[in-house]
Parts: C-alpha cells; sequence; structure tokens
C-alpha cells in the first residue's frame, strides 16, 4: 500500500475540505491563548470528574499502581454524512456475518464443513469455548456490543480509504470516552454546535439499554439489568460506573452476585433479587470459577448453568473471542459472503498469517516495513511496528516469532490518515483511527460515529491509550435537509431520549 499520507482536513492541494470549511474559519478566528486556556479547563474538568484509566504493570515512585488522564483534543474529527452512512451499512453487515459466524461454530459449523475456514484455525482457537457447544442464545446474538476498529489510508488511486483493522467482540470499551468527549466540546464550544449539524451521540445508554433488555429471557416485561465489572481496580472502571449511571442500572461485582436453582440473584438491603441480563465487563476465564479459572473471585459461582438454562442473558455472549481473534480476521470477508451472499463493503486490511509457511517467509523477509501483532495482542502491546523498530529490536522479535509463528499475524505499515491536533507545539497533523460501536439486539443500531483515537507523538501509528494515544470528538456532519436540529445533543439533551437510527432486523 502506498505511504502517502491522507489528511482529513486538507486536500492535495492543500485546500480544505467542503466539510472542514466552517469550522475552520471558526478555528482561524480563535485566539492561541483561549485554545490553551480551554485545553487546560478540559484536563481540569476530566481529573474533577475523574476520567482516568489505570495503566497495567505502571507504578508511581511510591509502588503504587498509576493511573493516567486520557489527553483530550480540542479539534474534531469530521466526517460528511454520506461517508458515514457508507461505513454504517458495512458495520451493519460485518457485524451481522460476525454474529452468524459464532452461532454457526457452536451449532452446525456449516463454514468448516465448507473449508471456508480450516477447522483446527476455529475449534483449537483459545477462544474456543466448547462450553459453548448446543447453547441456545436469545436471537442468535452473541456480540451486542462491538467495537469495530477503522483506519482510513490511501488506496491505489491515492483516494483515503476506509478499512476495517480490528473486531473487538469480547468487552469493548471506550465509549465513555466518545460521550464525555462530545460533552466537553459543547461545554467548551457551544456556538459550534449553533454553527454545524453535528449528529447526537447521548443517545447511546438508551440504546444500549434497549438492546440489553431485548436479551431478557422470554416473559420478562420488565427485567433486571446490571452491569459486572471486576471492581475498582480495572482500567475501564470509570466507563462500567459511567454506563450503569447512565442506564440507570445496578453496577455490580461478583460477590454481589449468587445463583440458587439456576438463576441468578443479586443481593440488595432489601433480599434477593432476581437477575435477567447481565451486561459483563468481565473475560470469560473470569466468569464462572465452577467452570472456567477455579480461583477467580471476579465472577459468580454457577453462572454458566443459569445461562446455559436459559434463565439469564450475558452480554457479550460467553465464547465470542473465537470472532474477534487476529487469527480468524482475515476470514470475515468470506463469512460475509457465506452468510449473507454480499461483497464486502468495508475491506479487511492484506494479512499474513504466520502459521502459514509461506506468510512466514515473506513476513521475515520484510520485518522492516510491517506490523506484526500477536492474534490474542490487545492494547498495542506484544507488536513490532517495522517502520518504528530498531534492527536489535527487529532482531530480537525475529526470535519471538520463530519460537511461535502461529500466535501472529503481520500486516502493511498503513499510513493512517492524519487530521490537524492541537499539540503543545501549536496545531499539527497526527494519526487516527476510529472505533464505532454497533448494537446487535431485536434490530442493529449504532449512534453516528464513535471514538476517535489520536497518536499524540508525531510520527507514531499507536493510538492505543495504554501507549499514549489521546482521543478526539467525531462529529457526522447531517445533511441540511436533516429533520434533527442544528444544535444535535444540545436540542436533544432538553428534549429527552434522542431518534434511533433503524437498522435491518438481524437474521
Amino acid at each position: 500500500m502506498s505511504r502517502a499520507q491522507f489528511d482529513e482536513m486538507h486536500d492535495s492541494a492543500q485546500a480544505v475540505r467542503p466539510h472542514y470549511q466552517a469550522f475552520e474559519r471558526w478555528l482561524s478566528a480563535q485566539a492561541d491563548a483561549l485554545m490553551q486556556a480551554r485545553r487546560e479547563e478540559a484536563e481540569m474538568i476530566f481529573r474533577r470528574v475523574g476520567i482516568t484509566f489505570a495503566v497495567y504493570g505502571a507504578k508511581d515512585e511510591d509502588g503504587a499502581g498509576t493511573e493516567r488522564l486520557i489527553p483530550f483534543d480540542l479539534i474534531p474529527r469530521i466526517i460528511p454524512s454520506h461517508e458515514w452512512q457508507t461505513m454504517e451499512a458495512g458495520l451493519v453487515q460485518r457485524v451481522c456475518a460476525l454474529n452468524r459466524f459464532i452461532h454457526d461454530v457452536y451449532h452446525d459449523q456449516e463454514i468448516l464443513r465448507a473449508g471456508v475456514i480450516p477447522v483446527e484455525q476455529v475449534l483449537r482457537n483459545a477462544q474456543f469455548r466448547p462450553e459453548m457447544v448446543g447453547v441456545q442464545v436469545p436471537g442468535q446474538v452473541y456480540s451486542h456490543i462491538s467495537g469495530i476498529d477503522i483506519v482510513r489510508a490511501p488506496n491505489a488511486q491515492g483516494q483515503g480509504e476506509y478499512y476495517v483493522l480490528e473486531d473487538n467482540l469480547r468487552v469493548p470499551s471506550g465509549v465513555s470516552y466518545m460521550i464525555e468527549d462530545r460533552k466537553m466540546m459543547m461545554r467548551l464550544f457551544p456556538e459550534l454546535f449553533a454553527q454545524n449539524r453535528v449528529a447526537p451521540v447521548a443517545h447511546y445508554p438508551d440504546l444500549l439499554l434497549e438492546t440489553l433488555r431485548a436479551m431478557a429471557p422470554s416473559g420478562m416485561s420488565e427485567p433486571t439489568v446490571v452491569v459486572l465489572t471486576p471492581g475498582m481496580y480495572n482500567s475501564a472502571y470509570f466507563e462500567h460506573a459511567f454506563l450503569a449511571q447512565q442506564m440507570g442500572v445496578e453496577l455490580v461485582e461478583g460477590q454481589d452476585l449468587f445463583v440458587k436453582d439456576d438463576f441468578v440473584y443479586m443481593r440488595t438491603t432489601r433480599g434477593p433479587r432476581r437477575v435477567d441480563v447481565i451486561y459483563r465487563r468481565i473475560d470469560d476465564d473470569f466468569l464462572d470459577p465452577e467452570v472456567f479459572r477455579p480461583s477467580s473471585t471476579l465472577g459468580c459461582a454457577g453462572l454458566l448453568r443459569a445461562y446455559r438454562a436459559g434463565n439469564v442473558a450475558i452480554c457479550n455472549a460467553i465464547g465470542t473471542g473465537v470472532a474477534d481473534d487476529k487469527s480468524i480476521y482475515p476470514y470475515v470477508p468470506a463469512m460475509i459472503e457465506f452468510y449473507l451472499g454480499e461483497k464486502p463493503i468495508l475491506s479487511n486490511v492484506p494479512t499474513y498469517q504466520c502459521g502459514i509457511s509461506e506468510d512466514l517467509q515473506y513476513t521475515l523477509a520484510h520485518l522492516k516495513d510491517l506490523v506484526v501483532k500477536e492474534v490474542h495482542g490487545a492494547g498495542g502491546y506484544g507488536m513490532l511496528v517495522g517502520p518504528a523498530a530498531t534492527q536489535a529490536e527487529i532482531e530480537e522479535f525475529r526470535k519471538v516469532l520463530l519460537a511461535n509463528p502461529s500466535g501472529y499475524i503481520a500486516q502493511p505499515t498503513l499510513s493512517l490518515s492524519t487530521c490537524p491536533t492541537y499539540v503543545e507545539q501549536g496545531i499539527a497533523p497526527r494519526h487516527i483511527d476510529l472505533r464505532p460501536f454497533v448494537l446487535s439486539g431485536k434490530q442493529v443500531q449504532m449512534v453516528p460515529g464513535g471514538l476517535t483515537r489520536v497518536a499524540l507523538k508525531e510520527g507514531s501509528l499507536v493510538v492505543n491509550s495504554s501507549q499514549g494515544g489521546g482521543t478526539k470528538d467525531t462529529w457526522i456532519l447531517e445533511d441540511a435537509s436533516a429533520d434533527s436540529g442544528q444544535a444535535g445533543d444540545v436540542a436533544a439533551a432538553a428534549s429527552g431520549p434522542m431518534m434511533q437510527a433503524q437498522m435491518p432486523t438481524m437474521r
């Protein structure tokens, strides 16, 4: 792939793209001192609210774990509505196929018998859960909340094209930052939302609660929903508490739950209360010590029994990790064709599977040009970014790769698109990605946009917050003919629940 950069705000002649023109006029009229003051105000508010994340392995001078503020950038990432509509259709298509795949591998395994995906690639996958074979889940939906990572890079024609970089189907995080970034922009620059038709995102908790309630066991008219967290020391604990509060449901830990007669109950001051839907933010291994890790104190003993009996819904379902493993990623376009009979709307990044001899040899010969990732890795760890690595680092990684080839995939070093970003030296281009959040229940729906992550270090392609990345507000600019008010979230916040975008029914 070409390494030329695609600038989100400026075209190749450095002219401002049409969807950025109104914002650029506003930005050019702002004094540097004002922008710096707003930046400091945002940091102060985020710290006061407690919007931080824990960094595993990092310690402060007293030896305690460290929490960091995710840097927030004042310049939004803007996407015109026609681009979003295409991306949205591609996301719905992809998540529908992934859910069909997960159901299939735990039931009829048609895709394996058809030879579309090698049997061992699935059944020997560390994320495949034999305990889920034959288990019926509500609506045949496994990944109710999917975070799909999208990047933009130049295609063969030099135009910016959207690619899916990764599917996150287990316990995807980051949506709270999407919502809080929007609230911060509205607080700091309310005039921008009066001047631009920015599609709203504040109704995400309403859609999430609707999705979760739709998964309740049949016959439950008023299901009890809870958010299950590992606890306050988890890196995403702020998000767990935030979403529970926004949905108006209980935030619980494993010790707050118990199973009796294959039903799940929550301990309350008024006695036990039956739980119908669990939005779990705990990995499979820790959910039920009777079945998975016996030493786990984070989950609830007997949970799988209640789940198999159909007495509780778990969102996302146990076993979804088999579809978001990086070794399965290369087969998603084939899944779309197999299950839906359609060509993929969104392309994958070309991927080399190091467990295949030919791909391994190519990867070893081109390590300096490739990004090599662990198939089970996350957060930007366990990977090699060839162009940014020293020769010594490349040779050390070569040994690791040769010791376990099937544990890695390799991809070309995409020249991720850049977006103007407010850094210490002023406004400068920085690489970005996008994580939209797709909700699958009785229908597939999402809010317009997602979490834009930005690599704040000059030249860096690693946007993960754990690696020093920041976030931006993501604007989907509505057409002038749209029915919603100009103020987007501002108007909706004043009038209550927001309009929901209807998506095709999941089949």
